[in-house]
């Protein structure tokens, strides 16, 4: 039985949603946090929290994953203050929806530069020090969407499907150092990201049976530290959702047209 008591966990896009979720659960257990995000002011926040609740041990990295210095000069930090990450949970992430021929490109970069190369980018450097000690978990926060693209969503569900492809790949890489890779795929999660992913509130409207919690999404996430699951798709009826749409993709379309189709 794996025990995250006292393991070292860098989570990032802790300041809300899944990512303070995660702090919680985790603190909860013991474990060391180390969180990141752009808001200085939220992670301290979440860091006050976990202290009064579980007597946590927090260090706070602002960070914006997006800019590869920024993510160089936060690892030289860490690294000399700490002999090594045990778990690296890359969180931080964001979503809009628009047809795509009226999309400001720029948005587009944007987006992968924070859903895809910025974690790219963390895992990269991350996993050559988890090398170093043969040991180590990368958990990527991906989504339902990155196996069922929907409507509206072209850039933010192909950002998804290229972090699933990515772990896919990084893990059987990093299997012959005894380092795990996980990809969480949580459906539609009720939290901050829908004020910029859906701002008129009609897609979460539509898809309320298949709603989380942020809670549940972090339940399920450290339930598989430790371990070597492969993928966790959340709820089950989107998982089996997504077999269907690989299965049958004709009637996939058809599903999908009709369920999720942001009008």
């Amino acid at each position: 039985m794996y025990s995250i008591k006292n393991k070292i966990v860098w989570i990032t896009g802790a300041s809300s949603g899944i990512g303070e979720a995660l702090a919680y659960g985790l603190a909860e257990k013991g474990a060391i946090l180390i969180l990141s995000a752009r808001r200085a002011e939220e992670l301290e926040r979440v860091k006050q929290s976990c202290v009064r609740k579980y007597g946590a041990q927090v260090i706070v990295c602002p960070l914006d994953v997006s800019d590869r210095s920024e993510i160089d000069r936060v690892m030289n930090i860490l690294y000399s203050k700490l002999d090594k990450i045990d778990v690296l949970i890359n969180n931080a992430g964001y979503g809009h929806t628009e047809n795509f021929i009226d999309y400001d490109f720029s948005k587009v970069e944007n987006m992968f530069k924070v859903n895809v190369l910025g974690l790219m980018y963390m895992s990269q450097q991350v996993a050559a020090k988890m090398v170093e000690h043969r040991s180590g978990h990368i958990i990527n926060i991906a989504s339902i969407a990155g196996k069922i693209a929907t409507p509206k969503s072209a850039v933010y569900s192909s950002s998804k499907f290229a972090v699933i492809g990515f772990s896919d790949a990084l893990r059987l890489e990093l299997k012959q150092h005894n380092i795990k890779v996980t990809t969480i795929n949580p459906g539609p999660v009720d939290t901050a990201f829908f004020d910029t992913f859906d701002p008129e509130g009609s897609y979460l409207e539509r898809v309320e049976p298949f709603v989380l919690t942020p809670e549940k999404v972090a339940e399920k996430t450290i339930a598989v530290i430790g371990t070597n699951k492969r993928e966790v798709n959340i709820p089950k009826m989107l998982e089996a959702s997504s077999k269907f749409y690989s299965l049958f993709p004709v009637l996939g379309d058809f599903f999908v047209e009709h369920v999720f189709d942001k009008k």
